[in-house]
């Protein structure tokens, strides 16, 4: 079984390196970079392939929102997981059709889900 490639997107350094650390320490996940802006995020999801974005919601300059948007209008995209403290982002998240929605402070056990959904959902498209 192939590796899930994610990156995580998040201005909090604390909350940033949270994340990376329950991601990198899943068997079935390759963590592939960390960002603190949307605009390297972008970037790297145009050069690299990825399969997950975990990102913040409120951001400066991008929000994850518009991230997730642009993410989406790619030809091959990789799905996009919204993380934040403020649910109401949860309907704008449902808009764009974002694969998943945590509201902070996520656990463990929430990421985990999340892989396990989008693994699920690999081996129905096969």
């Amino acid at each position: 079984m192939e590796k899930i490639r994610a990156i995580v997107v998040d201005n909090a350094p604390d909350l940033r390196e949270r994340l990376t650390g329950i991601l990198e320490k899943m068997e079935d996940v390759e963590m592939a970079a960390s960002f603190e802006d949307a605009v390297a995020a972008m970037q790297y999801v145009e050069e690299h392939p990825v399969d997950l974005v975990f990102s913040d919601v409120v951001m400066p300059d991008i929000s994850g929102i518009t991230l997730a948007a642009s993410i989406y209008r790619l030809p091959r995209h990789p799905e996009v997981v919204l993380l934040s403290g403020i649910p109401g982002f949860s309907l704008e998240a449902w808009k764009i059709q974002a694969f998943g929605f945590i509201i902070k402070p996520y656990t463990r056990a929430q990421i985990a889900e999340m892989i396990r959904r989008y693994r699920n959902r690999e081996k129905e498209e096969d």
